[in-house]
């Protein structure tokens, strides 16, 4: 079990869960720690993917202006080689916006503040392949618009199987993510109770732990994994077995009255019927259709 990173400075902050089960260890690092651990190679691809994604003026600039707070997740959101904000949610942002007579504007968020952001109005709402699952009670929701699979990835020769292979073994995944919810929680009895968990604050360092051997293992979004894989010629291997699979949502504040979530809600549907959803999917992924198969969540 690698249980400490070389060179990383990691500030150690145990997860103690209720009842029998054993203490999982959650350990925090941030991306300048991790940039002074890792190779040159592994973290210039981290660092390019963090830092390429920013605020854009809005394309309808006599249209009133949403804010959209989201960070750096390829294929959701990232920026082109024009250094403009592009991807699977931006394209679906900026036209379901537009048909609701606003024009969008996306910002870079410090993510584990997303919800005192949208809550305290500093932007209108979260949108950057956000799982909606265990989240339901806490937003006012537009969607689910699409399917998303939270898998597990390992090195391509990993002796790591299944997620009981995980026993006794090092993940990464982002601060505040689901996938951080699930393996500190206990509340899969898939998941072994001795799996040590490091939490970093931006998504893309955790690819980069993988790819150094910092980690065993990563967690995350599969699209994300997958795009990763094909920007950096890297080569992980998805376990069949799925941590969660659920739905992906625009968040709004619980105190927001002005209807967006509705009207929004109503807009996804109509593009979904138009084939507008498909397209922009196909643009990006392979198979569009089944990301768009949001009835069969839970089933």
């Amino acid at each position: 079990m690698r249980g400490t990173l070389p060179d990383l400075a990691v500030r150690n902050s145990p997860y103690v869960k209720t009842g029998e089960r054993k203490a999982r260890m959650k350990h925090r690092i941030s991306r300048r720690a991790f940039l002074r651990g890792c190779t040159l190679l592994a973290a210039s691809a981290a660092v390019g993917s963090l830092t390429s994604c920013g605020g854009t003026d809005a394309t309808d600039s006599d249209l009133p202006q949403i804010l959209v707070g989201s960070d750096t997740y390829p294929p959701y959101i990232y920026l082109n080689n024009d250094g403009i904000p592009t991807g699977i949610d931006v394209e679906i942002a900026t036209e379901a916006f537009r048909r609701m007579g606003y024009a969008a504007r996306f910002e870079p968020i410090d993510w584990e503040q997303k919800t005192n952001l949208v809550e305290s109005g500093t932007i209108d709402c979260i949108w950057g392949c956000f799982s909606m699952h265990g989240r339901e009670e806490m937003y006012r929701w537009a969607g689910p618009y699409m399917v998303s699979r939270q898998v597990v990835a390992v090195d391509a020769n990993s002796s790591i199987r299944t997620l009981g292979d995980l026993a006794g073994k090092t993940i990464a995944v982002q601060s505040t993510g689901k996938p951080e919810e699930i393996f500190l929680s206990g509340s899969d009895p898939r998941i072994p109770q001795e799996v040590d968990v490091f939490s970093t604050e931006d998504r893309s360092v955790q690819y980069a732990m993988l790819a150094c051997g910092y980690v065993d293992a990563i967690a995350a979004h599969e699209t994300a994994i997958l795009q990763y894989m094909k920007d950096n010629f890297v080569e992980f291997r998805i376990l069949e077995e799925p941590l969660l699979v659920t739905g992906l949502g625009i968040a709004f504040a619980k105190n927001d009255s002005r209807g967006l979530d509705s009207q929004l809600n109503a807009v996804l549907a109509q593009m979904r019927t138009d084939g507008t959803l498909e397209q922009i999917l196909g643009r990006y992924l392979e198979h569009a259709s089944q990301y768009l198969e949001v009835d069969t969540i839970g089933t």
